[in-house]
């Protein structure tokens, strides 16, 4: 039987604990390589090796990639300096990435308070950190159009049952754009890169010369800031029902399912935008694909009421919904797709 077939036959809790296990002597091990790749560091043995650097010998003799080779390096060299930092990783209060983020701003005066501020914080939060520690300058805007990508031509294998050398010319696709940005390059400000369009930046081009009178230097994070500003306000009283002026809330129609404004700015107040499934490791974190859950469901009579409803990431809430129906739900699913088709067939008919 192979590892994976073995892990099939588990059980969940037993899956559960095997995975932690799994996770928690990977650890071990990770820091465990770190230490020896220290002390091999130290005395230069990389050198008896036939390799002129420590990142040789990482590569060429451990054969770690790259990627994997550097992060470790650094993480070597700052555990030398903290030994603290072996005791993170090893408990896993701390990532190999969160260490070489931080490790070139670490200092005998600062570490201890660094570290343990960067303690089971995500990437996202640590780089906040470092911009902190050590502020970069404004990045200049600019506009600027980029090349078009062209596919490139690559000789085709032959057709099977010809004896002819000539080969069909192939196109392989342009490479893909690169993902947009947002980096921390101090405690408030922030260097946002994304690449648009032709459409969007003739949009800009206008807004700009529109908003020369309120903007005089045509700054497009003004613009961006702006125009945020207005979509946000709209997402919010269209999604949120937020408004400066609620109306009294009316009577929920007995066994409806549509969620009423006041009902909807409550719930997402009270659960502060955030999903409100607690499982065994915790609450969930995720803010975005939210959706208005019934703990008592809908189906079972469940009603639309503050007390009767929380938020739910789209996963959590089809988890729920799993857990409580099991084999009912694909039948219940049709039955609701088949209500909204006839109510959206009335409403255009």
């Amino acid at each position: 039987m192979t590892r994976l077939e073995s892990a099939s036959q588990l059980s969940n809790a037993e899956l559960l604990a095997e995975v932690k296990s799994a996770a928690q002597g990977e650890r071990h091990a990770t820091a465990r390589l770190i230490a020896l790749i220290a002390e091999v560091d130290t005395r230069r043995l990389y050198l008896g090796e036939g390799c002129s650097s420590l990142f040789t010998c990482c590569t060429r003799v451990l054969h770690l990639s790259e990627h994997a080779a550097y992060g470790r390096i650094e993480a070597a060299r700052a555990a030398r300096r903290f030994p603290v930092v072996l005791d993170l990783l090893t408990d896993g209060a701390m990532t190999l990435t969160a260490v070489t983020l931080l490790a070139p701003r670490l200092t005998q005066a600062n570490h201890l308070d660094v570290l343990n501020e960067a303690r089971h914080r995500s990437k996202r939060d640590v780089e906040h950190i470092v911009a902190r520690l050590r502020p970069q300058p404004a990045v200049a805007a600019t506009v600027r159009k980029l090349p078009t990508p062209t596919p490139t031509v690559a000789p085709a294998a032959p057709r099977l049952g010809t004896d002819s050398g000539e080969h069909a010319p192939c196109l392989t696709r342009p490479p893909s754009p690169r993902p947009a940005t947002v980096t921390p390059l101090a405690p408030e400000r922030y260097k946002v890169q994304f690449t648009v369009s032709r459409d969007t930046h003739e949009k800009l081009r206008r807004i700009r010369d529109l908003l020369r009178h309120s903007i005089p230097s045509g700054d497009p994070a003004a613009i961006f800031d702006r125009a945020l500003t207005l979509l946000l306000a709209d997402l919010e009283r269209t999604r949120l029902a937020a408004t400066s002026r609620p109306r009294v809330a009316g009577r929920t129609p007995s066994g409806s399912r549509h969620v009423p404004a006041s009902v909807r700015r409550e719930v997402w107040q009270r659960d502060g935008g955030q999903c409100a499934f607690v499982g065994a490791a915790g609450r969930c974190t995720e803010r975005g694909f939210l959706e208005f859950h019934h703990l008592r469901p809908y189906a079972d009579g469940g009603a639309t009421v503050v007390e009767n409803l929380e938020l739910r990431c789209r996963a959590h809430n089809m988890y729920e919904a799993e857990q409580y129906f099991g084999s009912r739900l694909p039948l219940l699913v049709r039955e609701a797709r088949d209500a909204t088709d006839s109510w959206n067939s009335v409403q255009t008919g």
